[in-house]
């Protein structure tokens, strides 16, 4: 399978047709002016050969018809993550009964933002006329994807005329952001003084008395902790579900301005970042929100619901940056939709004057204020000047150069 570049080509077919008129008319008037066994078989042969190409324009590759199939390697799926490889089966049959010697074969696979590949190849078609494509994308980023028609493009067995069919086969799919596994966030184990007293001192959330239902029984669970009830009534081991203790709600707060940004791969490594803080959200039952600040502040409240978690993970898909509004103006839109005393988590490349004012706006709002300072492209020094002077404000904050880093970062392996 190879990339091309969208070219168009001349068109050369009314050329053609021309000429095999004109062809047809000189055989005919020999047949008027000559006569002859000569003239007549001329005659029959270029009648018969216009007929079939009259019928291979009409009845072949313009009335290709067919079906597509997408996977991501060897398992058919819907979530796909930046970084992924997407396989395309593609499978055309063309109407009619003459064959035909080939099919060309043009897909274009667009992107939200405007980018698009293109891909061709050649198929050859079985007795049936039927026939199938299969090739594999590039490795995708985070967006929305779609294919456009797919154009196909056959010759007639003598090579005389090119005939053009258009099909449009759906294939619609989405790549979620690159993602990391966060296996702790020192966040929730630090005392704060805008935390209240729902501030967590240890590092896993402890179970309360209270039951909350009943699970399948683990092993190593302690004895104490089987409900003899649900065993008996069942037939296998229960273990009783403890309700967890409550952990303050936390909102991330992305910025999306362009100016804030030095290239699009700093973007990314913004929204990897938040995705990847969703996901620990998740897992660890945590009530966690999102504020993408752009023009506006558009705002999902903090939910351990997991159809809430990928409305936000699907809002992350299309999100782009834009250059109208201000950061502040868009938080404060949204600000009543933050709860009382949450986590405010910035996620920004932001180190000056508007980020430290906007930390301070969250601090008196009564929320406990803490940067997540993307510094792709930037010094060491930069960085470790700025944390600094976020902890001498009582400010929690890390710094993210990379992605993979990001582990351990906010594990407080570094800061």
């Amino acid at each position: 399978m190879k990339i091309v570049k969208r070219k168009r080509r001349l068109l050369r077919l009314s050329g053609r047709i021309w000429l095999l008129m004109v062809i047809w008319v000189v055989c005919l008037l020999y047949l008027l002016f000559q006569g002859g066994k000569t003239s007549v078989m001329l005659l029959s042969m270029v009648t018969l050969l216009g007929i079939y190409l009259w019928i291979v324009g009409m009845s072949g590759v313009r009335r290709v018809q067919g079906s597509r199939q997408l996977s991501q390697g060897s398992e058919f799926g819907e979530l796909l993550h930046a970084g992924d490889q997407v396989h395309v089966k593609l499978s055309v049959s063309l109407p009619g009964f003459l064959p035909l010697p080939y099919i060309i074969i043009r897909e274009v696979l667009k992107r939200h933002t405007g980018e698009s590949w293109s891909f061709e190849d050649s198929v050859i078609p079985n007795m049936k006329g039927s026939g199938q494509l299969a090739f594999q994308t590039p490795a995708l980023e985070r967006g929305s994807y779609y294919f456009a028609e797919t154009e196909c493009v056959s010759e007639d067995i003598f090579g005389l005329l090119e005939h053009k069919g258009r099909l449009n086969a759906p294939g619609e799919f989405r790549v979620l952001p690159r993602t990391v596994f966060i296996p702790y966030w020192q966040l929730n184990d630090r005392r704060s003084r805008m935390s209240g007293p729902q501030t967590v001192q240890t590092r896993t959330r402890r179970e309360t008395t209270q039951i909350n239902g009943v699970r399948d029984y683990v092993y190593g669970d302690r004895f104490s902790r089987i409900h003899w009830n649900a065993t008996a009534r069942t037939g296998s081991w229960k273990s009783k579900e403890f309700e967890h203790e409550t952990v303050p709600k936390t909102m991330l707060v992305l910025d999306i301005h362009t100016k804030h940004y030095v290239n699009a791969d700093q973007f990314e490594l913004a929204i990897s970042s938040i995705a990847s803080l969703l996901e620990y959200g998740g897992r660890e039952r945590m009530g966690v929100g999102l504020c993408t600040a752009g023009e506006t502040g558009t705002v999902f409240q903090p939910s351990e619901q997991i159809m809430e978690r990928q409305r936000m993970m699907h809002h992350l898909v299309d999100i782009h940056t834009t250059s109208q509004g201000s950061l502040m103006a868009a938080v404060e839109s949204g600000v009543r939709q933050f709860p009382q005393g949450c986590y405010f988590v910035l996620i920004s490349p932001l180190k000056d004057h508007q980020a430290l004012e906007l930390l301070r706006w969250a601090d008196t709002r009564g929320m406990t204020p803490c940067h997540v300072y993307i510094g792709e492209g930037s010094s060491e020094g930069q960085a470790k000047e700025w944390m600094s002077m976020l902890r001498t404000r009582g400010i929690q904050g890390y710094h993210v150069p990379s992605l993979e880093e990001l582990p351990a970062i906010m594990g407080g392996g570094t800061l």
